[in-house]
């Protein structure tokens, strides 16, 4: 039973401490305007950093427009011939997920590319977390003061509460 209980204690104490942080993030395309004429997709995508993981969400007439990925080439020209790939689903709310490092290059064909309707963005890998700098302090460093020893005790006292009222 001790035995039970250490293992116990081992395993939620690594789940309480090793507890990964992921972060992504849905970016609708043009914010409130959508995936639409008149809308400078440059601008918009200026001042955003994609990391692998986001999505984009493109919202958008799907009567008129559509969404394709293509190559620099086909994107500096509008070429809508040979995309790598047609987003366009159908409902006029398409999710393109940003799951490679790389450079994305999107136009709407039927001629819409030249009205603006393209965005070019580079996804990035998400930067390391920051690391902690060490606290000087006078006093004598306390074991409570770490962030996963609550957790853990309280953790472990509602598992020991459930293991003695279940035997």
């Amino acid at each position: 039973m001790e035995k039970r209980l250490l293992t116990l204690a081992a395993v939620l104490f690594a789940l309480v401490a090793v507890v990964p942080e992921v972060s992504a993030t849905r970016w609708t395309v043009g914010s409130k305007m959508g995936w639409t004429t008149n809308v400078n997709y440059t601008i918009w995508a200026q001042n955003i950093t994609f990391y692998n993981g986001d999505w984009l969400f493109f919202v958008y007439d799907r009567n008129q427009m559509n969404v394709l990925e293509v190559n620099k080439t086909d994107y500096e020209s509008c070429n809508a011939d040979h995309p790598l790939k047609n987003w366009t689903r159908g409902a006029g709310r398409d999710v393109v997920p940003l799951n490679v490092t790389r450079h994305y290059y999107f136009i709407s064909g039927k001629g819409f590319c030249y009205g603006g309707m393209k965005l070019a963005v580079r996804v990035e890998n998400l930067p390391p977390p920051p690391k902690a700098s060490p606290v000087k302090s006078d006093a004598p460093s306390s074991i409570l003061n770490r962030p996963y020893v609550l957790p853990a005790v309280f953790a472990i006292g509602a598992m020991w509460d459930a293991f003695v009222h279940l035997w």
